[in-house]
This record gives C-alpha cells, sequence and structure tokens, in this order.
C-alpha cells in the first residue's frame, strides 16, 4: 500500500525569502531549475538527499533543524457541517 505524504515547505519557502529573496535563487544554488523547485513545492516531486544537504547549508539551517524545513507534513482540516 503506498501512501501519498504531502509536505507543507511553508517555513522553507519563508527562510528562502528571508536569506536569499528569491526562490529562483535557492534553486540556483542547489543546482536545479525553479520549475523543478516549483513541482517540489506543488508536491509534485521531492528534493533528493544532496538537495537538502546543500540547501540547508546554503540557508544555514542546522542539522537539527532540517525535519523541520524540509519534512513537516500537511495538516488537513477537518471540515464538518452543520444542519
Amino acid at each position: 500500500m503506498e501512501i501519498d505524504v504531502r509536505y507543507d515547505y511553508s517555513k522553507l519557502r519563508g527562510l528562502i525569502r528571508e536569506r536569499l529573496k528569491t526562490e529562483g535563487e535557492f534553486a540556483r544554488r542547489i543546482g536545479r531549475s525553479h520549475n523543478y523547485l516549483t513541482k517540489v513545492f506543488q508536491n509534485e516531486t521531492y528534493l533528493n538527499q544532496k538537495d537538502i544537504q546543500v540547501g540547508a547549508d546554503t540557508l544555514g539551517i542546522a542539522k537539527d533543524d532540517i525535519g523541520t524545513y524540509f519534512f513537516a507534513k500537511e495538516v488537513y482540516k477537518k471540515e464538518t457541517y452543520s444542519i
């Protein structure tokens, strides 16, 4: 059984904007295209180990904090309706 895991990259995207100003610059620094990074943020593909390591180094993310930025799972809000 395959589980579809979706990641929330909002903290990573915020840090990218804070430190590098653009996601395109982050993509360039990890050796990827901006289009590829967009697909990652849309959960259509994933960053590999090298991308994560270079990205963490580029942004100054401590090893203990990598999970917070690269592996935060999306939280789905359960909707309820009243009649």
